[in-house]
C-alpha cells in the first residue's frame, strides 16, 4: 500500500505515494455498486410509471417502488463520488464518499440498537405501517403482491389478527359496505391443503363473521406481527450474517477511501516540497 516509483529510484520527483492497487480497487468497488444503484433506480421508475398516479399518491409512504428509487438514488450519488474521486484523486469527492458511508453505517448501527432497546415502540411503528398497508391494499399492485407474499410465507393474516382486514374499505364489515368482499379476507390468508386438486379461491369469503375457531378451519387467524417476531427470534444468526454482509462493504469502502485520501495528501506535500526546492534550491 506504500508509495511507488515511476522512474529511477534516485529521482524524488518520480516518486508517488498514491498506490494504483488502492486507487483502482476503490474504483472497481464503487463502479459495481454504482451499476447496482442504476438498476435499482430504473426498476423503481419503471414500476412507478406502470401505476396509476392516484394509487401511487395514496400509499406513497409504503410504496416499494418509491423505497427502491430513494435507496437507488442515494447509492448512485455516493458511489459516483467514490468512482470519480478515486480516478481523479479528488480529496473533496473522496471525503464526501467516506463521510457519507460513515454516517450511513452509524445510522444503521444506532437504528439497530434503538430497535432492540425500544422494541415495544418499534413494534407499534410496524403495526401502524402494516395497518396503513392494509388500508391501501387494493390501491397498489406492488403493495398487494408484497402483502400476499408475506401472509402466504409466514402463514398469517392481518397485522394483529385476521379481523384487521375490516380496516380496508372492500373487506369492511360495515352494514353499508356494498362490496362483494364484505367481511372477507384476501386469498393469501387461506389455508391451502396440498391434498385438494381444486383450490377454492373464495375460501376467505365472509370469514370475519365466523367465530375465531371456525374461521381457523379456513384461514390463518394469527396476525403477521407475532409471526414476524417469532421468525426474527428463531433466525438471529441469519439476520446477524445479513447485517454483517451489509456492514463489510461499507467498512471496506471507508477504509480504502481513507487510505487513498492519506496517500493523496502525502503526494501533495511531496509535490509542494519538490516545487519549493526546484524554485529555490538553496532553501
Amino acid at each position: 500500500m506504500g508509495g511507488r516509483r515511476r522512474g529511477t529510484p534516485g529521482h524524488d520527483e518520480d516518486f508517488s505515494f498514491v498506490s494504483p492497487v488502492v486507487k483502482y480497487l476503490l474504483f472497481i468497488f464503487n463502479f459495481l455498486f454504482w451499476v447496482i444503484a442504476l438498476v435499482m433506480v430504473s426498476i423503481g421508475v419503471y414500476a412507478r410509471m406502470m401505476k396509476h398516479a392516484e394509487a401511487a399518491l395514496a400509499c406513497l409512504s409504503v410504496d416499494p417502488a418509491v423505497m427502491l428509487m430513494v435507496v437507488g438514488v442515494l447509492m448512485f450519488i455516493i458511489t459516483f463520488c467514490g468512482c470519480v474521486g478515486s480516478l481523479r484523486e479528488n480529496i473533496c469527492l473522496l471525503q464526501t464518499f467516506c463521510i457519507s458511508l460513515t454516517v450511513i453505517f452509524l445510522l444503521q448501527l444506532v437504528a439497530g440498537i434503538l430497535g432492540f432497546i425500544f422494541s415495544d415502540t418499534a413494534r407499534g411503528k410496524v403495526t401502524e405501517m402494516i395497518n396503513n398497508a392494509i388500508v391501501h391494499y387494493r390501491d397498489d399492485i406492488d403493495l398487494q403482491n408484497l402483502i400476499d407474499f408475506g401472509q402466504m410465507e409466514f402463514g398469517c393474516c392481518g397485522g394483529v389478527t385476521y379481523t384487521d382486514w375490516s380496516q380496508n374499505m372492500y373487506f369492511s364489515c360495515k352494514e353499508n359496505n356494498p362490496s362483494r368482499e364484505r367481511c372477507s379476507v384476501p386469498f393469501s390468508c387461506c389455508i391451502i391443503s396440498k391434498d385438494k386438486e381444486v383450490v377454492n379461491t373464495m375460501c376467505g369469503q365472509g370469514v370475519q363473521d365466523l367465530e375465531y375457531l371456525k374461521a381457523g378451519d379456513h384461514i390463518y387467524t394469527n396476525g403477521c406481527i407475532d409471526k414476524l417476531v417469532n421468525w426474527i427470534h428463531s433466525n438471529m444468526f441469519l439476520l446477524g450474517g445479513i447485517a454483517l454482509g451489509l456492514a463489510i462493504p461499507q467498512l471496506v469502502g471507508i477504509l480504502l477511501s481513507q487510505i487513498l485520501i492519506n496517500q493523496i495528501k502525502d503526494q501533495i506535500e511531496l509535490q509542494n516540497y519538490n516545487l519549493k526546492h526546484r524554485t529555490d534550491p538553496w532553501s
